[in-house]
């Protein structure tokens, strides 16, 4: 059976206009035991589709259900460790009533006319939809019993479903949806507005917690990922690019490479311009040396023996010391430009009672995903080709690919590939450009691998920056104004590059009457995109540390400080699901404090950190459990985590996420920086760059609000309040406020 909204993602409200006659909708004979419904992508349309095996290119299929039983669901989003490949059919089986034993999932075609917007990033993917693979698996369980009571001959109304079997209680009989799969093919489809959809207290699977799809495979060591992909009379690549960045290759000893073993092919390959997703001074994929050979290794082993002039006179010379130095030289004015000002938060501060300034600095970071960069690309005679990429933007890929290979999309055939992990690097497709640039080159079928230097060195990297941050408080300890100037690096001089800057919607300036934002830009080549939570990762950090300032300069409970600070319970903006909400804010708030026994008397040297915020349309409170010994070694014994992000999917995936974001969190505040010298990225892998090993894990609780909003993602929300809530803890324990990451800068370990 096959269902599909392509118009739902972008218009819920799309589905019920739907106005067609019973002969639309009649007929699938032949169907080899399938039965095979779908929703057209003419808008106001609803027609069937054909079977699978003669199924129509412009129709969005999403389930098809063959006589036998299986249930095969498509995954439209690519997977990328977040857990999509198996929540997003979750959403469809619940409401079909499959028995979820049954389902076999798998990845979508790529296909914006019959799938919609296809990516993997925002934490958008449950909310994007869940109401479109709701409405499908509702309307493929309403055929269903239409179907089994005719076969019956019984009223649909004493029908029921469960584990995909329709009973008739009266009599005692049933039949599987394998059974009646082709009588329901004949059927028309139900006007979508007519078809209910279950309520909470209804769900069977949803919040369960369910085993990821691909998880056997995963542990088992099956060839599910980008790295694993191999083709026919495959060849394998590895591209050199110039140190610094930015840099062009001249002249290389091509020759000499070519005789060292296995090595079929060198060349210099020109960088692309002009189509860059991320960085705006345009420049996207880099001018380098492509090694082509008969296997990883023996390109990479060629490399060795590499040399190329390169021309530097265009490339970057940025250090990160000179942006620093920059930057204190003007935090303690106003920004050059203002980006919002309401009230007069100048007069605000001088009537202050109780008045405060701080700068935090936090630093450039990597994406540092486990599988470095990689594609395979086939280019055909003919002007075509096939991709095999693990992008998180499959339909950018495509674009941009038709863009330097100068063809037509229709010409381009992309796979989407399990990604083993992106966090946003793979947002950006430049490695997928530099293997269909190369496999043309030699026309052949060629895997491009990147080497974990090639990911550190060449990465879009979280940009680092400077928050001056300025509050007054009143008699009484509450908050009156906040002024703050943010200090971000730009490619143009015109904008803050991706992910650099601050959120205009961020917590406490919509509460107050008096606040200021104002910016100044600090020019830098080195390219920069969204990291995991982008903005809210930085800014997090500064906000929720300096309300932690302001409370303890007060004296107040800082639980207290932050409920007061939020106002009356309010949303923002009602019906904006990605809008404050304080009613939700607050309660998360308290809901950990009474986890985590806020208030207890700590041993010696221990205390506990809170942090709240806002980001991705999530509602997320944290309390770390943290000790500092004189050395200045932290332990993170424990972190509690409270979110509001509406029904659970799959409990599971939402603890796994909230998990990892803690683990991931952790390691960037303690450790990890990139830095560059004349731009040149000083650190080259993990051993300058250490990731947060096991053996630091701390104990994590992790409890979700029970709340019937609409769902939100939760692959990114849990990250930000990380960092303030370890850092508000250790400030309890020594008096030392943090104000810069990573904390070992400051002489900390972990």
């Amino acid at each position: 059976m096959v269902f599909n909204d392509p118009l739902q993602a972008i218009n819920p409200a799309g589905m019920g206009s739907a106005e067609v006659s019973r002969r639309e909708f009649i007929r699938l004979a032949g169907l080899g035991g399938s039965l095979v419904v779908a929703l057209s992508v003419i808008p106001g349309r609803v027609s069937a589709l054909a079977p699978k095996n003669d199924r129509s290119a412009a129709l969005n299929t999403y389930v098809e259900i063959a006589s036998d039983g299986q249930i095969t669901i498509l995954a439209p989003n690519p997977e990328v460790g977040q857990g999509v490949k198996t929540s997003l059919p979750m959403i469809v089986a619940e409401e079909l009533d499959a028995n979820w034993n049954d389902v076999v999932i798998e990845n979508a075609p790529i296909d914006a006319e019959r799938f919609g917007r296809q990516f993997a990033g925002g934490s958008t993917a449950i909310p994007m939809r869940w109401d479109e693979l709701r409405t499908m698996g509702a309307i493929a369980r309403h055929v269903l019993l239409q179907a089994a009571g005719q076969q019956l001959n019984v009223p649909i109304e004493q029908l029921s479903t469960q584990y995909s079997i329709i009973t008739h209680a009266p009599s005692g009989r049933s039949v599987s949806y394998g059974d009646v799969a082709q009588q329901a093919a004949k059927l028309a489809l139900p006007k979508p507005e007519n078809v209910p959809l279950k309520t909470p207290d209804q769900y069977r699977l949803l919040g369960k917690r369910i085993t990821g799809f691909d998880n056997h495979a995963i542990v088992t060591g099956q060839p599910l990922f980008g790295i694993d992909t191999v083709v026919p009379d495959m060849l394998y690549a590895t591209y050199v690019k110039c140190p610094q960045i930015g840099g062009k290759a001249v002249s290389a000893n091509l020759e000499e490479l070519k005789k060292r073993p296995g090595v079929r092919h060198a060349f210099i390959m020109d960088g692309t311009v002009d189509i860059a997703y991320f960085n705006p001074g345009g420049v996207d994929m880099y001018s380098g040396v492509a090694i082509v050979a008969d296997s990883t290794w023996q390109a990479l082993d060629a490399r060795q023996y590499l040399k190329v002039e390169w021309d530097t006179s265009k490339a970057s010379t940025d250090s990160w010391s000179a942006l620093v130095e920059q930057a204190n030289a003007i935090a303690d004015a106003a920004g050059a430009v203002e980006v919002e000002h309401k009230g007069n938060v100048v007069k605000a501060l001088n009537s202050s009672s109780t008045r405060r300034r701080s700068q935090y600095t936090y630093g450039y970071i990597s994406h540092a995903q486990m599988e470095p960069q990689n594609c395979v690309a086939a280019w055909n005679s003919n002007g075509t080709i096939e991709v095999w990429a693990p992008t998180q933007t499959p339909q950018s890929a495509v674009a941009s690919l038709a863009q330097v290979l100068g063809i037509e999309e229709n010409k381009i055939t992309l796979h989407q590939i399990r990604a083993g992990g992106g966090f946003g690097r793979r947002l950006d497709n430049d490695y997928v450009r530099e293997a269909a640039l190369i496999s043309r080159e030699v026309n052949a079928p060629v895997k491009l691998q990147w080497t974990r230097e090639d990911d550190m060195s060449y990465d879009c990297f979280r940009p680092g920056g400077f928050y001056a941050l300025e509050a007054g408080l009143d008699s009484k300890g509450k908050l009156l104004a906040w002024d703050n100037h943010s200090i971000a690096v730009s490619a143009d001089g015109k904008k803050p590059n991706s992910s650099a800057g601050h959120w205009k919607t961020d917590f406490p300036g919509q509460m107050l009457k008096h606040f200021r934002h104002t910016q100044t830009l600090l020019i830098s080549k080195t390219p920069t995109g969204p990291l995991r939570a982008p903005v809210s990762n930085t800014y997090a950090f500064a906000e929720q540390s300096f309300l932690h300032e302001l409370s303890d300069a007060v004296g107040r409970d800082h639980v207290e400080f932050l409920v007061d600070a939020l106002g009356e319970p309010k949303w923002i903006d009602k019906g904006n699901i990605r809008s404050l909400n304080t009613t939700r804010a607050i309660e998360v708030i308290r809901a950990v404090a009474k986890r985590a026994g806020w208030g207890k008397k700590m041993p010696q040297d221990r205390a506990l950190g809170l942090a709240f915020y806002f980001s991705h349309a999530g509602h997320i409170a944290e309390i770390a459990d943290v000790s500092v010994d004189t050395s200045k070694k932290v332990t993170v014994h424990k972190m509690w985590v409270v979110a509001d992000i509406g029904p659970i999917v799959n409990l599971s995936g939402a603890e796994n996420q909230c998990e990892g974001s803690v683990i991931d969190g952790i390691g960037v505040m303690m450790s990890q920086s990139i830095t560059m010298t004349n731009g040149r990225i000083d650190q080259q892998n993990f051993h300058q760059y250490p990731l947060l090993r096991v053996n630091k894990r701390p104990e994590i609780d992790v409890h979700f609000v029970k709340s019937d909003y609409t769902p939100t993602g939760i692959g990114e929300p849990a990250l930000p309040p990380v960092a303030p809530a370890i850092c508000n803890a250790i400030y309890t324990i020594n008096g030392e406020r943090i104000r810069e990451m990573p904390l070992s800068n400051l002489g900390y370990s972990i």
